[in-house]
């Protein structure tokens, strides 16, 4: 059975950007799929436009090419939010970020890539991976 991964928000904008180096790692990644949350995708539609400069065309062409590789993205529940306080006050994570990482682990994932997290922690089964860091 394949592990299941969780793409953070900064993977996915990378995936929608003209980086280079991080927006080829982000493509090799997303294309063999994985798991967001509803958070996920509205961060993504709020940097889209702001960031990436995009217009309301392109933000739901992101969605939706976001969506057939990650289908059934988690929704937020009160659920997702008491783990989220939990990880906060235990890592030290925003809520923001930690919102995600309840959500992956929820979702059964083994590895969330970010590059905004700390590289190698684990949390649960859960661990986190930036994917953009030379081998």
């Amino acid at each position: 059975m394949t592990p299941r991964v969780f793409f953070d928000t900064n993977v996915l904008l990378y995936f929608f950007s003209e980086e280079g180096y991080r927006t080829e790692v982000a493509e090799r990644l997303l294309v063999q799929g994985g798991v967001v949350s509803v958070q996920v995708l509205n961060e993504l539609v709020s940097a889209a436009r702001k960031k990436l400069k995009m217009n309301w065309d392109e933000v739901r062409v992101a969605r939706d090419k976001t969506l057939f590789f990650c289908p059934n993205p988690l929704p937020l529940t009160e659920e997702t939010h008491r783990s989220a306080v939990d990880i906060s006050i235990r890592f030290g994570y925003r809520i923001y970020d930690s919102l995600i990482l309840a959500a992956a682990m929820q979702a059964g994932c083994t590895t969330i890539y970010s590059e905004d997290m700390q590289h190698g922690q684990a949390i649960g089964g859960l661990t986190i991976v930036n994917p953009f860091l030379t081998p």
